[in-house]
């Protein structure tokens, strides 16, 4: 992955639990030994003392930083060793090399040591190792990603169960408290703190870090203090976040929010500084170098707040360069110059040096190169392959942003991805350079030859995708910056060599138009997972290809938005495609597509609507595959859109020669991903139905949510549609009754009348309940995933009175998946509250078609939404043919 700006401290927790009980080791080792020599002889006086030696070496080389040099030494005596079967010593020198294995990031070579050693320590009943043990273990499964495993062997609890912090009998904690290990305990709870860190839950992660605090054991102060900051500045980035989706919702808790983030920000100063202190005064070089450049980065994540003076800046550059002169070769000098090199200038927003270019660097371009020269020489002098192709890369990377030296960027490029590919199989950065490559052969205007790198980077990154989106919470940070782009990048260029030979878009459907299909839709599902942050959505992935979801007068429009066009694809019931381009700026249709959804959202105070944006929208959007829909007779439209095109209903296009809105000519779908779709008709029957409501004001973090009035009514409507209808209405709907309510009973259908809102985060995504409390999509997830009951009885998840924000590109990502987080087929939701009598009209329709005829659901919301279009022509408000009152409801997921 690209370097993160707060740098875990895996590896120290590691390097400190060695040491420490490495000199406990050796000098057992001693005692051993000598014991040994007097019961066998002379065999073993010739032999062990070269063991001796070798570990010893091991040691030093290890510390120096050479782990090619340390694992030649330990294995080489584990050899002798076994030969005597000195068996505690075969131990000692397996967990070295686990140890070592882990550092190189050879977790799984790690693993196989650490599980050899485990299984000799519990046959000889060292509790004590053993829980130290379990702690490295941990570390290891943190390091592959899998921080849920690595908190089950610390805690031995579900990380996704984290009400206390009372940890299970045989866990590496508890064992630790058991034997009353200080270090083995200390090195538990920091280790813990660092996996709930990547996992997001910062809080949880305080809390374990602050509980190591009070050890006071200065061995791990340093390491414990780094943590703290790191947490602490996380915590501030999704705190920043949070703020900034409030303004975007206009909610009065953007300033609080804000506050907050300066608050964690500047804690994770005063600990950055503390660890710095605490490294100089244990003479830690490697320690002291890294604290400089959490200072450093620090710097450029909290600058808009001006918490470090740039003199200090300058100062803690300079610092670090000078240090870095005196370190001894080490893996993490290889990277400390690498991270000093790709500095950006102050004023430039950057959030992934490795795959942007930036105007100019912080230092000189022949300091910088430098810089690149002599980590590259630092890792082959250390025999370290993955630092090597990782300091290549990097160098690469220069030489394609700063020097502009193509050819340069290229041969670095692909010594990168040897070393990466061939030697290491080291997938965590060779998409890096895979994507690189693309884009280096793309500028030179090679896109033939860039297409077949851009396609390896993604296969990469696929491979890959579950473990990064859910493990480490900072790439939801950086998700559009080091993931997103691939998927883009490689979409673009297939679309592009799919239409470069075609005058016309007429039976289009080579072989890249159908790969670009397929990296659209894994972007779709890779968004949706990103945002919330967990695997839970996966269960629901199918195999099935567009061609197989296909059905009879269903057409598909799958859209993908770049930097200076957009690309539209219909796929069409004869399993034909047509491609149409929008030459237009990103930024030009953005706002577009944002004067549309304001014009419809002004209806609740306009009474005549302006169908200009509507009908401009069409004759880009739909006109060009008119023809097609006509002949190919579609009755049902699906989207499956991207970016800000999710944020506006596609009903509401209006077709200025027939004088109808794109409803009126076809029944109206949209799908995040047909992989997580469910493609089966299902009629829905049932006479029960679960009604979640509430009708009074509510104040929630401050923001005051209006009475829906009008909820009783739908109340009513569900009951007459559904017999065996259940509610629970204001103080009644909690999360408590709730959970109550759904762990013996199957219900079908799910209704909420309630207010909704869609956040950036899933944070700031929630259900209002009653007393002025809410239920989080998570915590709705939780409940419906984890009650007796299967998740797959709920075919339909209602929400009619959501808010997402306009202009926020993620909100609509929580609308979209709701359904699928919370474990249902379908969902029928608002893009914003009407909270008007229209509602339950609407709704009253909507039911009585789904159970009375054989409509699908998007059938059905299309009957109800005329209803409202033609409300001049009954006694129902005639206001209600506004789009604002029908427009907002869609069908989300299994349309049929």
């Amino acid at each position: 992955m690209a370097k993160k700006f707060y740098k875990s401290n895996t590896h120290y927790w590691l390097t400190v639990l060695f040491f420490v009980s490495f000199t406990f080791c050796v000098w057992l080792n001693n005692v051993q030994l000598t014991t040994s020599q007097i019961s066998v002889g002379k065999l073993v006086q010739a032999q062990t003392p070269n063991a001796d030696e070798l570990i010893n070496k091991g040691v030093e080389s290890y510390k120096a930083g050479n782990f090619r040099a340390a694992i030649q030494s330990w294995e080489a005596a584990l050899e002798l060793y076994t030969q005597k079967k000195n068996y505690n010593n075969v131990a000692i020198a397996n967990e070295n090399l686990a140890r070592t294995y882990q550092q190189l990031g050879q977790n799984e070579q790690a693993l196989n040591y650490w599980e050899k050693v485990n299984n000799y320590y519990r046959s000889q009943q060292n509790w004590q190792k053993v829980g130290r043990i379990l702690t490295e273990i941990a570390q290891a499964y943190s390091n592959f990603g899998q921080t849920e495993k690595a908190i089950i062997f610390l805690c031995g609890v579900d990380a996704k169960n984290i009400e206390n912090l009372a940890c299970q009998q045989g866990s590496a904690l508890q064992i630790a408290l058991q034997q009353q290990d200080k270090t083995g305990e200390i090195a538990a709870l920091g280790s813990l703190g660092e996996a709930y860190r990547l996992r997001g839950n910062y809080d949880i992660a305080i809390q374990y870090l602050e509980a190591a605090k009070k050890t006071n054991n200065q061995t791990y102060n340093f390491a414990i203090l780094n943590s703290l900051g790191n947490a602490r500045a996380s915590r501030a980035q999704l705190w920043s976040l949070r703020a900034k989706s409030a303004q975007q919702q206009s909610v009065d808790k953007a300033s609080e929010f804000q506050q907050k983030a300066n608050n964690d920000y500047q804690q994770a100063l005063t600990y950055f500084q503390s660890s710095l202190k605490e490294a100089r005064q244990q003479d830690n070089k490697s320690g002291e170098i890294r604290s400089l450049l959490n200072l450093i980065q620090l710097f450029y994540h909290s600058k808009t707040i001006g918490l470090i003076p740039q003199n200090q800046l300058d100062a803690n550059i300079q610092e670090a360069l000078e240090l870095l002169d005196r370190l001894p070769d080490s893996v993490n000098k290889v990277y400390a110059a690498i991270d000093l090199a790709n500095l950006p200038t102050v004023d430039e927003e950057l959030t992934s040096p490795l795959t942007q270019c930036f105007a100019k660097p912080k230092l000189a371009n022949s300091q910088a190169k430098e810089l690149l020269d002599r980590a590259i020489k630092v890792s082959q002098r250390l025999q370290d392959s993955r630092s090597e192709s990782y300091a290549l890369g990097v160098l690469g990377h220069f030489y394609e942003c700063q020097e502009k030296n193509l050819q340069l960027a290229w041969e670095l490029t692909n010594k990168a991805i040897w070393l990466a590919d061939q030697k290491l199989k080291a997938k965590d950065s060779l998409y890096l350079w895979e994507w690189q490559a693309g884009r280096i052969l793309e500028a030179q205007n090679k896109n033939n030859e860039a297409l077949p790198f851009y396609q390896r980077a993604y296969t990469t990154l696929e491979q890959l995708r579950n473990d990064i989106l859910i493990a480490d919470r900072d790439f939801q940070f950086d998700f559009r910056d080091i993931i997103e782009p691939v998927y883009r990048q490689l979409a673009q260029l297939q679309l592009e060599v799919a239409s470069a030979n075609n005058t016309s878009n007429k039976q289009l459907s080579s072989p890249n138009l159908n790969a670009a299909l397929t990296t659209i839709n894994s972007l779709r599902l890779a968004e949706i997972q990103n945002y919330f942050g967990n695997d839970c959505i996966l269960s629901g992935i199918n195999n099935n290809n567009v061609t197989e979801v296909v059905a009879d007068n269903t057409a598909f429009i799958s859209s993908i938005v770049f930097k200076d066009k957009t690309g539209f694809i219909l796929i069409l019931p004869n399993q034909e495609r047509r491609l149409e381009w929008i030459d237009k700026s990103r930024e030009t249709l953005r706002k577009e597509i944002n004067n549309f959804r304001e014009g419809l959202t002004r209806g609740e105070r306009d009474i005549n609507y302006n169908t200009k944006d509507a009908a401009n929208l069409y004759e880009l959007i739909i006109r060009p595959f008119e023809e097609d829909l006509n002949t190919q007779k579609v009755k049902t439209l699906v989207f499956i859109q991207d970016s800000f095109l999710r944020n506006v209903p596609m009903a509401a296009l209006y077709d200025k020669k027939d004088n109808k809105y794109l409803i009126e000519k076809y029944a109206i779908a949209t799908t995040p991903s047909l992989q997580l779709t469910s493609t089966q008709k299902v009629n829905i029957r049932s006479s029960r139905a679960l009604v979640l409501a509430v009708s009074q004001e509510a104040k929630i973090d401050n923001r005051l949510f209006d009475p829906l009035t009008n909820v009783p009514l739908e109340i009513k409507i569900l009951q007459e549609q559904f017999a065996n209808t259940k509610k629970l209405e204001n103080q009644e709907f909690t999360v408590s009754n709730l959970e109550k309510e759904i762990q013996n009973t199957a219900y079908p259908i799910i209704h909420v009348a309630t207010h909704a809102q869609f956040g950036t985060i899933p944070e700031d995504t929630f259900l209002v309940t009653g007393n002025n409390d809410k239920l989080t999509i998570n915590q709705l997830e939780k409940l419906l995933r984890e009650t007796s009951n299967s998740s797959n009885l709920v075919e339909l998840l209602a929400l009619t009175a959501c808010q997402t924000a306009v202009g926020d590109d993620r909100s609509t990502l929580g609308l979209a998946g709701v359904a699928l987080q919370a474990g249902a087929k379908s969902a029928m939701a608002s893009l914003w509250s009407v909270g008007d009598e229209s509602t339950a009209n609407l709704v009253a329709e909507f039911y009585s078609k789904l159970r009375e005829s054989k409509m699908s659901k998007a059938q059905a919301l299309q009957s109800a939404q005329l209803k409202l279009i033609n409300a001049k022509e009954t006694v129902t408000d005639i206001k209600y043919n506004h789009p604002y009152y029908w427009a907002p409801f869609i069908i989300i997921g299994n349309w049929l």
